[in-house]
């Protein structure tokens, strides 16, 4: 079998795991087998340094090399996986203008010897033929560059057409590009490019064309001529241009592989807007691609997208060389232009990968990962120097009782120390029993109880003055006294009843079941009957209730904030989905509903089909009453 190059925008590095079990193995190793790639290319990782885990970087048998961003943390970021088994680059750098530094120097790829930098970096005069400067162009992470004996790998994540705040930032970034491929290609060196370019080359590559061409809202000429999409033919062979070509751009460089195999295909998109859940019916676009530069077009063997490969909104783009390419003539095999002189004779290696292989820019280099502590450091370490000063400031008088030591150690009712922060933190003089689930004075003997807080402490803490229990709060402000005497009650619980009232708050109170249910109340430790106002509290008229149930309340609040149920789509009377309008306008922020199935392959609602029917219910006119 050939070598393999594959290319996926993952959308977060972690998201294929997400929905594809890679033979029940959710690891990196298992996910390459499946790609069954030599080199595999990532785009949109979404990931700082800070959330680089083992099995990202130390995946068995291969090397990594990471672009993050340098502002906007947790976006955009490239990296460029090598099985070191058949392949190992001879140079590394991130960015395409050459400014960026390898890890711990200061020196910039561009200002390295001849015979340690890549090359082909933009000049000054084409640098400063730009809006934004080469630092700003390089700080989103959006590019690796990896150099074999063979050719160079250009690894990249283009800006997508958001909105006009991104088209300086889009068409500067395009124009680095093509400067760099260009000067590459000048140098005499073989170029391959692959990754995400957010740029669809023609009708035949994006649905919405065809779609807006049938509706006659759109031209391919118009489409063809937009400044990026312009930018990108030139760059192409056979790319369409219409008019002359600009100065600079007049001969092409690179070949469109994928297309070169599958020319007349329809449909071989490589992106789905997940929004409107546009996968199945494949109403997508092709910007994923696998291009080279001219001189090693025949290289290739096989070329394909891999739509079926779930895990993110787009699918895997790969490229296959031949087991042996012709050089100046001669046959050679593969094995042997993708690693270092001699590793490889004939295909047959000669030399093993080893640890001096690795680059300045592998992620295996990375300090977290190079140098790591063995695990049982973790469990020796001992306290740090600020958790020692901290504990050796604590007074003895923070640990030990408030009363003075001058005798035997005997403590009455009034000398109870007091529980500071810290003793509660040293656990000194207070102590957690799990059967009773609170902290008692100090830690008990091994042959008596634990010593817990008393009802009577406990009731006090309920019925604190000025604070009114729940029952309280559901409970009539005026209800007249079934004693006779006129008087009316006050709407807060009397001091000492806040107990009595608990036992009874599973079942409404009557004047028939008073004198039962009052019978059968115990009083409260430390309380007399007399101190307990007893009959006050449970007194009621035979028609008035003291409480409001709260069974019966609970569901008149679910009844209250329950959601409306979701509507039916009116051809196939399945559930809706809800959205919200994000384009410009006066509904702009409106929520709707719509069908839940998605778009056919032609992108218009349809009747009677499987795909999205044309119901549309703007979430303010629903009314599920009227239905």
């Amino acid at each position: 079998m050939g070598f393999r190059i594959t290319t996926w925008n993952v959308n977060g590095i972690r998201n294929p795991f997400s929905y594809e079990p890679w033979r029940g193995k959710r690891t990196f190793e298992a996910m390459f087998d499946i790609l069954e790639a030599d080199i595999v290319i990532f785009q949109e990782t979404k990931i700082q340094r800070k959330d680089l885990r083992d099995d990202m970087v130390l995946v068995p048998g291969w090397d990594c090399y990471f672009s993050l961003p340098r502002i906007k943390k947790g976006y955009s970021g490239v990296v460029i996986y090598t099985r070191n088994a058949t392949c190992a680059p001879i140079r590394a750098e991130e960015g395409l203008t050459g400014t960026l530094c390898a890890p711990n120097s200061s020196v910039p790829f561009r200002d390295l010897p001849e015979d340690q930098q890549i090359g082909g970096y933009p000049t000054i005069e084409q640098l400063s033929s730009l809006e934004l400067d080469a630092a700003t162009i390089d700080c989103e992470g959006r590019c690796v560059v990896l150099e074999f004996p063979a050719f160079v790998v250009i690894g990249v994540y283009a800006p997508a057409n958001r909105d006009e705040t991104r088209d300086s930032f889009r068409l500067c970034f395009l124009d680095v590009l093509e400067a760099r491929v260009r000067n590459l290609v000048a140098m005499g060196k073989r170029v391959f490019v692959a990754g995400d370019i957010n740029i669809a080359r023609e009708e035949i590559d994006s649905a919405h064309l065809a779609e807006a061409i049938r509706k006659g809202t759109a031209t391919e000429d118009e489409f063809i001529t937009t400044p990026a999409r312009r930018v990108f033919n030139q760059l192409l062979s056979g790319g369409k241009v219409i008019g002359e070509r600009d100065e600079g751009r007049e001969r092409p460089v690179l070949h469109d592989i994928c297309r070169s195999f599958h020319p007349n295909r329809k449909g071989m998109y490589t992106c789905w807007e997940q929004r409107i859940n546009a996968r199945p019916g494949n109403y997508g676009a092709r910007i994923d691609y696998v291009l080279c530069s001219l001189d090693m077009k025949d290289w290739f063997c096989d070329s394909n997208i891999q739509e079926g490969l779930m895990g993110s909104d787009h699918c895997p783009v790969y490229a296959v060389l031949k087991e042996s390419v012709s050089i100046n003539g001669t046959q050679t095999n593969i094995r042997d232009l993708m690693n270092s002189p001699g590793m490889f004779l004939n295909g047959e290696r000669r030399q093993e990968f080893s640890n001096k292989n690795y680059l300045p820019l592998s992620g295996r280099l990375i300090p977290e990962f190079d140098k790591r502590r063995n695990i049982k450091d973790m469990f020796s370490r001992t306290p740090t120097s600020t958790l020692q000063k901290s504990a050796s400031s604590m007074s003895t008088a923070e640990i030990a009782p408030s009363t003075p030591n001058t005798g035997p150690a005997t403590q009455t009712s009034d000398q109870t120390p007091k529980e500071t922060p810290s003793t509660l933190l040293t656990g000194s003089s207070s102590y957690y029993d799990k059967s009773a689930r609170s902290y008692t004075r100090k830690r008990p003997e091994k042959d008596g109880p634990p010593l817990v807080p008393s009802k009577k402490s406990k009731s006090a803490s309920v019925t604190t003055p000025g604070q009114s229990t729940l029952k309280g709060f559901f409970k009539p402000k005026n209800n007249t006294s079934a004693t006779g005497s006129g008087e009316q009650e006050s709407s807060e619980p009397k001091t000492g009843s806040a107990t009595d009232l608990s036992r009874v708050s599973s079942f409404k109170v009557s004047a028939k079941s008073e004198s039962t249910v009052g019978d059968s109340l115990p009083t409260p430790a430390g309380d007399s009957a007399e101190d307990t106002p007893r009959t006050e509290a449970l007194s009621a008229s035979a028609d008035d209730e003291i409480f409001i149930d709260p069974i019966v309340s609970k569901e008149d609040w679910t009844k209250l904030f329950t959601k409306k149920p979701v509507p039916r789509c009116e051809f196939h009377q399945e559930p809706c989905i809800r959205m919200t309008t994000k384009k410009p306008g006066i509904n702009c922020g409106r929520s709707f509903w719509i069908c839940s199935r998605p778009l056919g392959p032609s992108g218009n609602k349809e009747k009677g089909t499987q795909w999205r029917c044309p119901t549309f219910i703007w979430a303010s006119d629903w009314n599920p009453a009227a239905q």
